[in-house]
Protein backbone atom coordinates (compact mmCIF):
# COMPACT_ATOMS: atom_id res chain seq x y z
CA UNK A 1 0.00 0.00 0.00
CA UNK A 2 1.44 3.48 -1.10
CA UNK A 3 1.25 6.34 1.76
CA UNK A 4 2.16 8.82 0.07
CA UNK A 5 -0.16 10.16 -2.72
CA UNK A 6 0.22 10.56 -6.33
CA UNK A 7 -0.76 14.15 -6.41
CA UNK A 8 1.43 17.42 -5.48
CA UNK A 9 -1.46 18.74 -4.08
CA UNK A 10 -1.92 15.66 -1.62
CA UNK A 11 1.50 15.59 -0.93
CA UNK A 12 2.09 19.27 0.34
CA UNK A 13 -1.23 18.70 2.64
CA UNK A 14 -0.04 15.57 4.12
CA UNK A 15 3.45 17.53 4.75
CA UNK A 16 1.41 20.12 6.72
CA UNK A 17 -0.41 18.15 8.60
CA UNK A 18 2.02 16.17 9.71
CA UNK A 19 3.85 19.03 10.92
CA UNK A 20 0.64 20.13 12.22
CA UNK A 21 0.81 16.82 14.60
CA UNK A 22 4.23 17.06 15.25
CA UNK A 23 3.93 20.32 16.72
CA UNK A 24 0.53 19.24 18.57
CA UNK A 25 2.26 16.49 20.51
CA UNK A 26 5.23 18.30 21.26
CA UNK A 27 2.91 20.74 23.12
CA UNK A 28 1.10 18.12 24.56
CA UNK A 29 4.31 17.01 26.35
CA UNK A 30 4.98 20.38 27.16
CA UNK A 31 1.30 20.61 28.54
CA UNK A 32 2.07 16.95 30.69
CA UNK A 33 4.80 17.96 31.95
CA UNK A 34 3.42 21.38 33.55
CA UNK A 35 0.03 19.28 34.64
CA UNK A 36 2.19 16.94 36.78
CA UNK A 37 4.06 20.22 38.58
CA UNK A 38 0.40 21.63 39.05
CA UNK A 39 -1.18 18.77 40.04
CA UNK A 40 1.78 18.57 43.19
CA UNK A 41 1.18 21.97 43.66
CA UNK A 42 -2.57 21.28 44.16
CA UNK A 43 -3.45 24.18 41.54
CA UNK A 44 -5.33 22.62 39.37
CA UNK A 45 -7.88 19.43 39.25
CA UNK A 46 -6.56 16.49 37.29
CA UNK A 47 -9.30 16.77 34.58
CA UNK A 48 -8.81 19.99 33.58
CA UNK A 49 -5.65 20.30 31.33
CA UNK A 50 -6.22 17.19 29.24
CA UNK A 51 -9.85 18.56 28.35
CA UNK A 52 -8.42 21.76 27.62
CA UNK A 53 -5.48 20.44 25.05
CA UNK A 54 -8.15 18.74 23.45
CA UNK A 55 -10.26 21.57 22.45
CA UNK A 56 -7.14 23.53 21.68
CA UNK A 57 -5.61 20.65 19.17
CA UNK A 58 -8.92 20.24 17.62
CA UNK A 59 -9.36 24.10 17.25
CA UNK A 60 -5.70 24.71 15.78
CA UNK A 61 -6.27 21.31 13.27
CA UNK A 62 -9.16 22.73 11.74
CA UNK A 63 -7.77 26.31 11.64
CA UNK A 64 -4.27 24.80 9.69
CA UNK A 65 -6.11 22.39 7.52
CA UNK A 66 -8.38 24.51 6.05
CA UNK A 67 -5.53 27.52 5.48
CA UNK A 68 -3.20 24.49 4.27
CA UNK A 69 -6.14 23.83 1.76
CA UNK A 70 -5.57 26.93 0.29
CA UNK A 71 -3.00 27.37 0.47
CA UNK A 72 -2.05 24.30 -1.42
CA UNK A 73 -4.14 24.96 -4.08
CA UNK A 74 -2.90 28.74 -4.81
CA UNK A 75 0.52 26.80 -5.27
CA UNK A 76 -0.50 23.65 -7.54
CA UNK A 77 -2.97 25.46 -9.77
CA UNK A 78 -0.42 26.73 -12.22
CA UNK A 79 0.68 23.25 -12.41
CA UNK A 80 -2.36 22.16 -12.91
CA UNK A 81 -3.04 24.70 -15.48
CA UNK A 82 0.45 23.97 -17.37
CA UNK A 83 -0.78 20.25 -17.98
CA UNK A 84 -4.38 21.56 -19.17
CA UNK A 85 -2.76 24.04 -21.86
CA UNK A 86 -0.36 20.59 -22.76
CA UNK A 87 -2.89 18.82 -23.53
CA UNK A 88 -5.48 21.05 -25.25
CA UNK A 89 -2.16 21.94 -27.49
CA UNK A 90 -2.07 17.53 -28.15
CA UNK A 91 -5.33 17.99 -29.19
CA UNK A 92 -5.46 22.08 -30.97
CA UNK A 93 -2.23 23.15 -32.66
CA UNK A 94 -4.70 26.48 -33.01
CA UNK A 95 -4.82 26.42 -28.62
CA UNK A 96 -4.27 29.78 -27.30
CA UNK A 97 -1.34 30.13 -25.13
CA UNK A 98 -0.75 29.92 -21.51
CA UNK A 99 -1.16 32.98 -18.99
CA UNK A 100 2.43 33.87 -18.24
CA UNK A 101 0.85 34.79 -14.73
CA UNK A 102 1.95 34.27 -11.00
CA UNK A 103 5.17 33.51 -9.18
CA UNK A 104 8.37 33.81 -10.69
CA UNK A 105 9.20 29.91 -11.18
CA UNK A 106 5.43 30.24 -12.98
CA UNK A 107 6.08 32.52 -15.30
CA UNK A 108 9.11 31.10 -16.09
CA UNK A 109 7.86 27.96 -16.92
CA UNK A 110 4.79 29.92 -18.75
CA UNK A 111 6.91 31.31 -21.03
CA UNK A 112 9.14 28.25 -22.03
CA UNK A 113 5.64 26.22 -22.36
CA UNK A 114 4.56 29.08 -24.68
CA UNK A 115 7.58 29.65 -26.84
CA UNK A 116 7.85 25.88 -27.38
CA UNK A 117 4.47 25.45 -28.29
CA UNK A 118 5.02 28.66 -31.39
CA UNK A 119 8.01 27.14 -31.99
CA UNK A 120 6.39 23.49 -32.55
CA UNK A 121 2.94 25.34 -34.78
CA UNK A 122 5.55 26.83 -36.82
CA UNK A 123 7.49 23.95 -37.59
CA UNK A 124 4.14 21.98 -38.28
CA UNK A 125 2.81 24.57 -40.42
CA UNK A 126 5.79 25.09 -42.18
CA UNK A 127 6.17 21.76 -43.47
CA UNK A 128 2.75 21.18 -44.16
CA UNK A 129 2.57 24.77 -46.61
CA UNK A 130 6.05 22.63 -48.29
CA UNK A 131 4.36 19.46 -48.54
CA UNK A 132 0.47 20.66 -50.07
CA UNK A 133 2.59 23.27 -52.13
CA UNK A 134 4.78 20.19 -53.61
CA UNK A 135 1.71 17.91 -53.91
CA UNK A 136 -0.52 20.61 -55.61
CA UNK A 137 1.94 22.02 -57.98
CA UNK A 138 2.64 18.31 -59.33
CA UNK A 139 -1.01 18.29 -60.48
CA UNK A 140 0.04 20.43 -63.39
CA UNK A 141 3.03 18.25 -64.98
CA UNK A 142 0.21 15.58 -64.64
CA UNK A 143 -2.10 16.80 -66.37
CA UNK A 144 0.17 17.48 -69.43
CA UNK A 145 1.51 14.21 -69.05
CA UNK A 146 -1.45 12.86 -69.60
CA UNK A 147 -2.68 14.83 -72.14
CA UNK A 148 0.60 13.80 -74.01
CA UNK A 149 0.00 10.43 -73.46
CA UNK A 150 -3.18 10.70 -75.68
CA UNK A 151 -0.89 11.24 -78.57
CA UNK A 152 1.26 7.77 -78.06
CA UNK A 153 0.14 5.81 -80.72
CA UNK A 154 1.03 2.15 -79.69
CA UNK A 155 -2.04 1.53 -77.23
CA UNK A 156 -0.11 -0.74 -74.46
CA UNK A 157 2.48 1.52 -74.01
CA UNK A 158 0.07 4.25 -73.65
CA UNK A 159 -2.14 2.33 -71.07
CA UNK A 160 0.71 1.54 -69.15
CA UNK A 161 1.67 5.91 -68.67
CA UNK A 162 -2.40 6.33 -67.83
CA UNK A 163 -1.74 3.92 -65.15
CA UNK A 164 1.74 5.42 -63.91
CA UNK A 165 0.13 8.64 -64.10
CA UNK A 166 -3.48 7.82 -62.34
CA UNK A 167 -1.14 6.43 -59.38
CA UNK A 168 0.69 9.46 -59.09
CA UNK A 169 -2.49 11.34 -58.85
CA UNK A 170 -3.96 9.20 -56.32
CA UNK A 171 -0.61 9.84 -54.18
CA UNK A 172 -1.04 13.50 -54.36
CA UNK A 173 -4.29 13.37 -53.73
CA UNK A 174 -3.51 11.35 -50.76
CA UNK A 175 -1.46 13.75 -49.31
CA UNK A 176 -3.52 16.49 -49.43
CA UNK A 177 -6.07 14.82 -47.89
CA UNK A 178 -3.84 14.31 -45.10
CA UNK A 179 -2.48 17.29 -44.87
CA UNK A 180 -5.75 18.61 -44.79
CA UNK A 181 -6.69 16.77 -41.78
CA UNK A 182 -3.53 17.80 -39.78
CA UNK A 183 -3.92 21.48 -40.61
CA UNK A 184 -8.16 21.44 -40.18
CA UNK A 185 -9.52 24.48 -38.80
CA UNK A 186 -13.20 23.17 -39.10
CA UNK A 187 -15.38 23.83 -35.43
CA UNK A 188 -16.65 21.61 -33.22
CA UNK A 189 -19.98 20.65 -33.70
CA UNK A 190 -23.00 18.02 -32.09
CA UNK A 191 -22.64 15.43 -34.57
CA UNK A 192 -26.07 12.77 -35.17
CA UNK A 193 -23.20 9.82 -35.27
CA UNK A 194 -25.95 7.61 -36.05
CA UNK A 195 -26.77 9.41 -39.24
CA UNK A 196 -23.19 9.89 -40.14
CA UNK A 197 -22.14 6.11 -40.41
CA UNK A 198 -25.45 5.16 -41.76
CA UNK A 199 -25.12 7.56 -44.87
CA UNK A 200 -21.19 6.52 -44.99
CA UNK A 201 -22.23 2.72 -44.74
CA UNK A 202 -24.67 3.37 -47.21
CA UNK A 203 -22.20 5.14 -49.49
CA UNK A 204 -20.23 1.99 -49.48
CA UNK A 205 -22.92 -0.48 -50.28
CA UNK A 206 -23.69 1.76 -53.67
CA UNK A 207 -20.24 1.02 -54.98
CA UNK A 208 -20.94 -2.64 -53.98
CA UNK A 209 -18.87 -2.87 -51.21
CA UNK A 210 -19.80 -5.39 -48.16
CA UNK A 211 -19.91 -3.20 -45.25
CA UNK A 212 -22.38 -3.25 -42.49
CA UNK A 213 -23.53 -1.43 -39.48
CA UNK A 214 -24.23 -2.31 -35.78
CA UNK A 215 -25.21 -0.48 -32.57
CA UNK A 216 -26.15 2.90 -32.02
CA UNK A 217 -24.96 5.87 -30.34
CA UNK A 218 -26.99 6.97 -27.54
CA UNK A 219 -26.19 10.78 -27.76
CA UNK A 220 -24.69 13.37 -30.44
CA UNK A 221 -20.75 13.58 -30.22
CA UNK A 222 -19.33 16.80 -30.05
CA UNK A 223 -16.58 17.02 -32.88
CA UNK A 224 -15.28 18.15 -36.34
CA UNK A 225 -17.26 16.19 -39.08
CA UNK A 226 -15.74 15.85 -41.54
CA UNK A 227 -12.57 14.84 -39.94
CA UNK A 228 -14.33 11.98 -38.09
CA UNK A 229 -16.17 10.99 -41.47
CA UNK A 230 -12.72 10.82 -43.43
CA UNK A 231 -11.08 8.44 -40.57
CA UNK A 232 -14.47 5.77 -40.94
CA UNK A 233 -14.27 6.21 -44.40
CA UNK A 234 -10.63 4.82 -44.24
CA UNK A 235 -10.93 2.19 -42.22
CA UNK A 236 -13.73 1.32 -43.95
CA UNK A 237 -11.90 0.92 -47.04
CA UNK A 238 -8.90 -0.67 -45.65
CA UNK A 239 -11.30 -3.93 -44.12
CA UNK A 240 -12.57 -4.21 -48.01
CA UNK A 241 -9.59 -4.03 -49.61
CA UNK A 242 -7.82 -6.51 -47.48
CA UNK A 243 -10.72 -8.67 -45.79
CA UNK A 244 -13.39 -7.99 -48.16
CA UNK A 245 -15.69 -6.76 -45.90
CA UNK A 246 -16.20 -4.39 -42.94
CA UNK A 247 -18.40 -4.46 -40.14
CA UNK A 248 -18.63 -0.67 -38.66
CA UNK A 249 -19.58 -1.36 -34.95
CA UNK A 250 -20.85 1.72 -32.08
CA UNK A 251 -20.12 1.29 -28.68
CA UNK A 252 -21.19 4.19 -26.46
CA UNK A 253 -20.79 4.81 -22.83
CA UNK A 254 -20.81 7.84 -20.64
CA UNK A 255 -17.25 8.55 -21.00
CA UNK A 256 -16.07 7.70 -24.45
CA UNK A 257 -17.78 6.53 -27.65
CA UNK A 258 -16.20 3.44 -29.52
CA UNK A 259 -15.94 3.11 -33.45
CA UNK A 260 -15.12 -0.31 -34.53
CA UNK A 261 -14.53 -1.68 -37.99
CA UNK A 262 -13.86 -5.19 -37.91
CA UNK A 263 -12.62 -7.51 -41.41
CA UNK A 264 -11.93 -10.94 -42.08
CA UNK A 265 -8.81 -10.95 -43.92
CA UNK A 266 -4.92 -11.79 -42.59
CA UNK A 267 -4.43 -9.73 -40.00
CA UNK A 268 -1.38 -7.79 -39.49
CA UNK A 269 2.05 -9.08 -37.59
CA UNK A 270 2.02 -8.57 -33.96
CA UNK A 271 5.67 -6.91 -34.80
CA UNK A 272 4.50 -4.29 -37.16
CA UNK A 273 0.62 -2.92 -35.38
CA UNK A 274 2.33 -0.04 -33.81
CA UNK A 275 4.06 1.14 -36.95
CA UNK A 276 1.26 0.68 -39.63
CA UNK A 277 -0.25 3.90 -38.53
CA UNK A 278 3.12 5.91 -39.43
CA UNK A 279 2.46 8.08 -42.01
CA UNK A 280 3.31 6.37 -45.70
CA UNK A 281 4.25 3.16 -44.57
CA UNK A 282 3.25 -0.15 -46.01
CA UNK A 283 3.46 -3.69 -45.22
CA UNK A 284 3.49 -4.30 -48.85
CA UNK A 285 6.86 -3.80 -50.37
CA UNK A 286 5.33 -4.02 -54.01
CA UNK A 287 4.22 -0.32 -53.92
CA UNK A 288 2.22 -0.84 -56.15
CA UNK A 289 -1.90 0.69 -55.80
CA UNK A 290 -3.48 -2.99 -56.96
CA UNK A 291 -1.75 -4.23 -53.84
CA UNK A 292 -2.36 -1.35 -51.26
CA UNK A 293 -2.28 2.55 -50.84
CA UNK A 294 -0.26 5.33 -50.18
CA UNK A 295 0.22 4.21 -46.38
CA UNK A 296 -1.99 7.06 -45.24
CA UNK A 297 -5.16 5.85 -44.64
CA UNK A 298 -4.14 4.74 -41.23
CA UNK A 299 -2.25 7.61 -40.17
CA UNK A 300 -5.40 9.73 -41.35
CA UNK A 301 -7.77 7.79 -38.97
CA UNK A 302 -5.19 8.17 -35.94
CA UNK A 303 -4.55 12.23 -36.39
CA UNK A 304 -8.67 12.30 -36.42
CA UNK A 305 -8.41 10.15 -33.60
CA UNK A 306 -5.86 12.58 -31.20
CA UNK A 307 -7.57 15.83 -32.99
CA UNK A 308 -10.57 14.57 -30.23
CA UNK A 309 -8.37 13.15 -27.66
CA UNK A 310 -8.81 9.79 -28.42
CA UNK A 311 -6.84 7.04 -29.99
CA UNK A 312 -6.80 4.48 -32.70
CA UNK A 313 -6.35 0.78 -31.50
CA UNK A 314 -5.71 -2.27 -33.87
CA UNK A 315 -5.71 -5.72 -32.88
CA UNK A 316 -5.64 -8.99 -34.63
CA UNK A 317 -8.95 -10.74 -33.89
CA UNK A 318 -9.06 -14.38 -32.21
CA UNK A 319 -10.84 -16.12 -35.24
CA UNK A 320 -8.82 -14.07 -38.07
CA UNK A 321 -8.60 -10.39 -39.45
CA UNK A 322 -7.87 -6.87 -38.06
CA UNK A 323 -10.30 -5.18 -35.66
CA UNK A 324 -9.50 -0.88 -35.44
CA UNK A 325 -11.55 0.62 -32.58
CA UNK A 326 -11.50 4.69 -32.76
CA UNK A 327 -11.38 5.43 -29.25
CA UNK A 328 -13.58 9.14 -29.13
CA UNK A 329 -13.74 10.18 -25.34
CA UNK A 330 -16.82 12.73 -24.76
Amino acid sequence: MRLMPASLFGRLTLILVAGLLAAQFATLWLHLAERAELLAQGHVHAADLPSRFGTHLLLTLTAVIAVSLVAVRLVTRPFQRLAEAADAFGRDLASPPLAETGPTETRRAAEAFNRMQERLRRLIAERSRALAAVSHDLRTPLTRLRLRAELIEDEALRAQINADIDDMQAMVESTLDYLRGLRDTEPPQSIDMNALLASLVADEQALGRAVTLGGNAAAPYVGRLSVLRRAVANLADNAVKYGHEARVCVADGAGELRLTVEDSGPGIPEADLARVVEPYVRLESSRSRATGGVGLGLAIARDAALIHGGELRLRNRPGGGLEATLILPR
